[in-house]
């Protein structure tokens, strides 16, 4: 478990059923939410078939009784995966890595495997916020994780295998580029992760505006983080 995560888990009775009476997996999530996209890169890296119901933020959706019978505390994305309910993206992630073997996101190299828990941004970016306000705490991120991975980075940030840290900081680094009009040219090998990360189908397919819930006119969206 990563330091400041927090998660909601509890038994639900409600569950959608596949026609061959397996239980499928449900994902509750929001085109604009980081951790939303997060999870969906993982979701897609270990190629599981899940049925999305999109919550829309703007209108206040997550506080919807129906919704809070799902995440009690409204926090987007949330995950059905037959009983089991979780409700904060970082605990999904763990839970699907655990459950689902395929595409390991945690290297068997303990180094690397620490680096990936320490290497993740934690950001509470709203849509009220002031962009000159996000720019400097991205900056302070950025610099961080440059100085960090800058001896354990191959094509992705701990190697040659897509794994948690990237999972994670994809949607970091593809928000900032599209979402804050932020230049990352001053962070050589986060511009060189952007690059890699722009090629991997898994990524692609997760990003918001392939999304059913994606707008047809969007301009100047910034991502939020709604755990």
């Amino acid at each position: 478990m990563l330091k400041g995560f927090f998660s909601i888990v509890f038994i639900n009775s409600t569950i959608h059923m596949m026609t061959n009476g397996e239980k499928k997996l449900q994902l509750y999530s929001c085109f604009i939410s980081h951790p939303s996209f997060s999870v969906r890169i993982a979701l897609n890296l270990k190629g599981l078939d899940y049925e999305c119901k999109s919550i829309n933020v703007f209108k206040g959706e997550q506080s919807h009784p129906e919704f809070l019978k799902i995440s009690p505390m409204g926090f987007v994305p949330a995950l059905l995966d037959g009983d089991m309910v979780l409700a904060e993206s970082s605990a999904i992630i763990l839970y699907l890595d655990d459950k689902y073997p395929q595409h390991p996101l945690l290297p068997h190299d303990l180094k690397k495997r620490a680096i990936n828990y320490q290497a993740y941004i934690r950001d509470n970016v709203g849509p009220d916020e002031r962009i000159t306000w996000v720019h400097k705490h991205l900056g302070k991120g950025f610099t961080a994780l440059e100085i960090l991975l800058k001896d354990h980075a191959g094509k992705y940030a701990t190697g040659d295998e897509i794994c948690l840290v990237d999972v994670l900081l994809a949607p970091q680094i593809i928000g900032t580029l599209e979402r804050y009009n932020y230049d990352i040219s001053n962070y050589p090998l986060l511009s060189r992760l952007s690059e890699s990360y722009k090629q991997v189908p898994a990524i692609r397919n997760a990003l918001p505006e392939n999304q059913p819930d994606f707008p047809k006119e969007v301009k100047g969206i910034i991502l939020i983080r709604i755990y």
